[in-house]
């Protein structure tokens, strides 16, 4: 299945561009202070790896990375143990410490609109696609293992 919507890492990177103009033109309130706003630093560099990660064993198993596309495999080892969807929780990761980094409010809403714009526009409809693929092998991981974590 191909779809002409741009990817998850579009709106991402979108999200990014949103933080920093809601930052520099309507910061709200300060929410964290220095030094303790450098700590964002840490949960990029957390997003950044589970991306990779979880993106290299998708190439490893041969199988897509991009959304709406069939799968040639179900991926369940590494980051997919403890989470369905480690290249999602990467990309809110590397938003969330770019919230800290900035220190405002206004910010972690852009945030939680994006945490709502994967999962009803990306997880929700992938999830239906790979049941469809994988029936009760992947109906069993998805009780096993959260959506988020």
């Amino acid at each position: 299945m191909s779809s002409g919507r741009p990817l998850p890492p579009t709106y991402f990177m979108l999200g990014l561009v949103a933080m920093l103009a809601a930052h520099s033109l309507v910061p709200l309130a300060r929410i964290v202070g220095s030094p303790w706003r450098y700590a964002g630093v840490l949960p990029i560099a957390l997003g950044v790896l589970l991306n990779l990660w979880a993106d290299g064993l998708f190439k490893r198993h041969g199988t897509e990375v991009k959304p709406f596309r069939d799968s040639s495999a179900l991926v369940l080892e590494g980051p997919f143990r403890f989470t369905r969807n480690p290249m999602y929780l990467g990309g809110l990761l590397i938003l969330a410490g770019a919230g800290l980094l900035l220190g405002s409010l206004t910010p972690w809403l852009v945030v939680l609109a994006l945490t709502w714009l994967a999962t009803a526009h990306f997880i929700v409809p992938e999830e239906r696609d790979l049941e469809r693929q994988f029936g009760v092998r992947y109906l069993e991981y998805k009780r096993r293992v959260r959506r988020w974590i």
